[in-house]
């Protein structure tokens, strides 16, 4: 049986380094993905959306490892996009009125078929309501500055600004929708140990000489 490590494959995207922001050209990926708005710390409709991304993801990862592919991998890290209406009102102190898209990256050859099936098993067995809501989507990212962050969600906000200074200095403008990719499970580690990487999209808005 063949077995494939795409967090290894793809660390340059989900492992950048902790020392210092990273420059990186995302491609074009399969997702599966759901939307929603609230407080991700609250909202009962966050932790639906988390539990429908996760079952049908290991769901299809076992269809695959059990059919003719017979290939095995790891199922890839939650993911989350986070914006506002007003994104001049986006803060962290008012988490209420976040939207947020959560999503699993699936590899290429993961189907829309077979999506739809592993939402059919998942419905059955486990009758969870978000799973009508889930999507199969392809995301382009593109250029974009990202850091590894260590620490409580709470804190990242220093982080983040020096991101963004970093995106100034080579004359970009921020683009797109924050990103954050969540290594570790928060249910089983502690604060302090929680390992995110956080990413924005940028667009460079002069030629930088030099």
């Amino acid at each position: 049986m063949k077995k494939v490590d795409f967090k290894r494959e793809l660390k340059h995207l989900y492992r950048p380094s902790a020392k210092k922001v990273s420059f990186v050209d995302v491609p074009a990926m399969n997702f599966l993905t759901i939307t929603g708005e609230g407080n991700p710390n609250t909202a009962q409709a966050y932790k639906d959306a988390v539990s429908a991304l996760y079952s049908v993801a290991y769901t299809v990862k076992f269809m695959v490892k059990k059919g003719e592919l017979a290939i095995d991998y790891g199922v890839m890290p939650l993911e989350g996009l986070w914006w506002a209406e007003d994104m001049s009102q986006f803060s962290t102190e008012d988490k209420d009125s976040w939207l947020w898209q959560a999503m699993i990256m699936q590899p290429e050859f993961v189907t829309a078929e077979m999506i739809a099936e592993a939402k059919v098993q998942v419905k059955q067995k486990k009758g969870l309501v978000a799973v009508d809501l889930l999507k199969f989507e392809r995301f382009a990212e593109g250029q974009a500055a990202q850091i590894l962050y260590t620490g409580p969600y709470a804190d990242e906000g220093p982080t983040i600004q020096n991101l963004h200074e970093k995106i100034w200095q080579r004359d970009g403008e921020l683009s797109g929708k924050h990103h954050e990719i969540y290594l570790n499970d928060p249910s089983r580690t502690a604060p302090e140990r929680l390992k995110t990487v956080i990413r924005q999209p940028f667009v460079v808005t002069e030629a930088v000489v030099g």
